[in-house]
Formats: C-alpha cells, sequence, structure tokens
C-alpha cells in the first residue's frame, strides 16, 4: 500500500516561490511514475507536472518555465519548485503515484494516477 504525504504548501504574494514536498512509502516498483496535480474546490482537477523514476519530466502548457518536478529517490520524495506564482496557481496540490512509466497511463490527454496524497493547499494573494 502507497502512502503519499505531501507538505510546503502556504501562503505567498504574488511573484513569490514554493517548494512542494512529497514524502513516499510503500512503493514495490523499480519502474514507476509519479506527478503533482492541483485542484480548485468546485473545478476539475489539472496537471501539473509528471516525472519518471528515470528522471523525465513532463508539464502542463500551464505553467512550463515555473515550475520543476524532481524525484529523490535516495529519500523517497518528490518535489514542485514553483516560481513566478500568481494568484490564478492559488489551490490544493497533491502528489500521485502509480507504478509503470509514465507513458503506460497517458490516455491522450492526461495521466491516470489511481494513488494520491490528501494535498497541500497553497494561496497566492496579488
Amino acid at each position: 500500500h502507497v502512502h503519499l504525504m505531501e507538505s510546503g504548501g502556504g501562503s505567498v504574494q504574488s511573484g513569490g516561490s514554493l517548494r512542494l514536498s512529497c514524502v513516499f512509502s510503500g512503493v514495490a516498483s523499480t519502474t514507476y511514475c509519479m506527478g503533482w496535480s492541483r485542484q480548485v474546490l468546485g473545478q476539475e482537477r489539472e496537471e501539473v507536472a509528471v516525472i519518471d523514476v528515470d528522471g523525465s519530466p513532463d508539464y502542463t502548457d500551464s505553467m512550463r518555465g515555473r515550475v520543476t518536478i524532481s524525484l529523490d529517490t535516495s529519500s523517497s520524495t518528490l518535489y514542485l519548485q514553483m516560481n513566478s506564482l500568481n494568484p490564478e496557481d492559488t489551490a490544493t496540490y497533491s502528489c500521485a503515484y502509480e507504478p509503470g512509466p509514465c507513458g503506460q497511463i497517458y490516455y491522450g490527454t492526461g495521466y491516470f494516477f489511481q494513488n494520491w496524497g490528501q494535498g497541500t493547499q497553497v494561496t497566492v494573494s496579488s
């Protein structure tokens, strides 16, 4: 059973930065995909970034250039560095895990994750 725990959210002013962390455990696969998504209450979940265990990242167009996803397998921690934040980035950010390569769970318009953390809130004020 995979367990995911996010941290690092908080309140920041427009233009600021945050680094989110996701500590995970219970991963049995040597090949897996991890990702970050965000959701505003009442709206659909939006993918932010995904990364394969071999380090190949993919970013959503809306945040490309402003975020960096990274994975430290030695500490079982997934990171999301976010820069140049604006109020539209306010959301609950959650990390996700799925065994196998990211390409295996890509369905044309997104990635199908079934294992999620509870999320961490990011609030950006103008």
